[in-house]
């Protein structure tokens, strides 16, 4: 018989994904850490019981959070990754020929068994001379850094224990410290569906440093609830209504493969439905 994985994110419901060959699983009292293969999203993986990323579905998370913040922005040659040790985030950035990339993750073990385990995500981008890899906590280096940069991606887990800090006032105005005018900040804000409160949260918190807050959304089929939401800062409120021409003229000089991200649906995302428009209040 087929084990399953149970995900536990959510005690209302849940969603299972069959396990066709288990290739790690690390059990301890610190986590429980497992990935596997699946027929429907290749190789999964789970620390403690809730879905991290998949090979099936990955594309489409890091598409969004990488390609329209850097095509919005429109002459990014600086971005910023928090996290991100899979590398799937810095494989996206570094499609842009002429953007250095400062990746910053807090454990260098995390680099080293994605690399190990899933090394479709980063596709070499580890090897990559445009990228500065530096294993430090991300909180503490845009408190302390000199560097600027145009884009800042936060590829944060959600806002629970360690990762609970990615979401405060005082790191999104450490962050702010560290953009060039007109930057932009992008974060993994959740599924609003079932986690309200991190809209509403990021909305405000967000709002003490930056003029321009929003939210755009994504599918991404292994979280649970619905479409996702990235938060937006900036202080220029034009780079979410780049009109679609514009956004084309930007990809076609880019020349970006993508297979998610179209700029139609750069342009379409930041249209919100009131469910989501309701939880932005301060």
């Amino acid at each position: 018989m087929t084990d399953w994985f149970q995900e536990t994110l959510h005690p209302e419901f849940t969603q299972g994904l069959s396990m066709d060959k288990v290739l790690y699983h690390d059990k301890s009292d610190l986590q429980d850490l497992i990935i596997f293969e699946n027929a429907r999203f290749g190789r999964v993986m789970c620390l403690d019981g809730v879905v991290q990323t998949t090979e099936g579905d990955e594309f489409v998370y890091h598409e969004m959070l990488a390609h329209v913040p850097i095509l919005a922005h429109g002459n990014a040659k600086s971005v910023l990754i928090i996290g991100g040790g899979d590398g799937g985030m810095a494989r996206e950035a570094l499609k842009h020929q002429g953007v250095q990339v400062t990746m910053v993750e807090i454990d260098g073990a995390v680099v080293d068994f994605c690399k190990e385990h899933l090394p479709n995500h980063s596709a070499g981008a580890f090897d990559n001379p445009r990228l500065n890899l530096v294993i430090t906590d991300g909180a503490k280096y845009v408190k302390e850094t000199d560097d600027r940069f145009d884009v800042i991606i936060v590829d944060s887990t959600d806002p629970i224990g360690p990762g609970a800090v990615l979401f405060t006032a005082e790191f999104y105005a450490d962050c702010k410290r560290c953009l060039t005018e007109g930057g932009v900040v992008v974060t993994q804000n959740g599924v609003p569906f079932v986690q309200p409160e991190e809209v509403t949260n990021s909305y405000r918190r967000l709002g003490e440093s930056f003029t321009d807050v929003h939210f755009y959304r994504a599918a991404v089929p292994t979280y649970q609830g619905g479409d996702m939401t990235f938060g937006w800062a900036t202080d220029d409120a034009s780079l979410r209504r780049v009109p679609v021409a514009a956004l084309e003229q930007r990809y076609a000089a880019a020349g970006i493969d993508t297979r998610y991200v179209t700029p139609d649906l750069q342009a379409a995302s930041f249209a919100l439905p009131r469910t989501i428009l309701s939880l932005m209040t301060r």
